[in-house]
């Protein structure tokens, strides 16, 4: 089989308010802002890692295509409510700094730094749509 050129180009990720996802992203993680398409709520943010110029997450509003229900909005609402929506897991090589730095903000932290079970040392927190960001250590 030959090798496949295949890299990460953009993730989706919801927001329910466009300001707040956007400061948590650019203010508190750092990322630079790529794109900002919209208005008011309906607003498509594109944010990426400063040393990643090639990737990139979107913020987005969610349940907004046509073909999604009233109950779908609803069921999707409730899972951002509860943080069971989406999840993103970024890397850092100072776990201790990075986590250090986000707890000097209004981040919600959900663990603190933990070497799980699994191999990794990583902590938690809820970006303001609900959205579990684990961020692991790099080794």
């Amino acid at each position: 089989m030959a090798n496949i050129d295949i890299t990460i180009h953009n993730t989706f990720l919801p927001h329910d308010d466009p300001e707040e996802s956007l400061a948590f992203y650019r203010d508190t993680l750092g990322f630079q802002v790529r794109l900002d398409v919209g208005s008011g709520k309906m607003r498509w943010i594109t944010v990426g890692p400063p040393n990643q110029p090639a990737t990139s997450i979107v913020l987005h509003p969610p349940a907004v295509g046509p073909g999604t229900t009233d109950e779908e909005r609803r069921t999707i609402a409730e899972m951002m409510a509860k943080g069971t929506y989406a999840i993103i897991v970024l890397a850092t090589s100072d776990l201790d700094a990075t986590f250090e730095r986000l707890q000097g903000t209004d981040a919600d932290i959900v663990q603190e730094p933990t070497e799980q079970p699994y191999g990794v040392r990583d902590f938690a927190v809820r970006d303001p749509a609900g959205t579990m960001v684990r961020i692991q250590e790099v080794r």
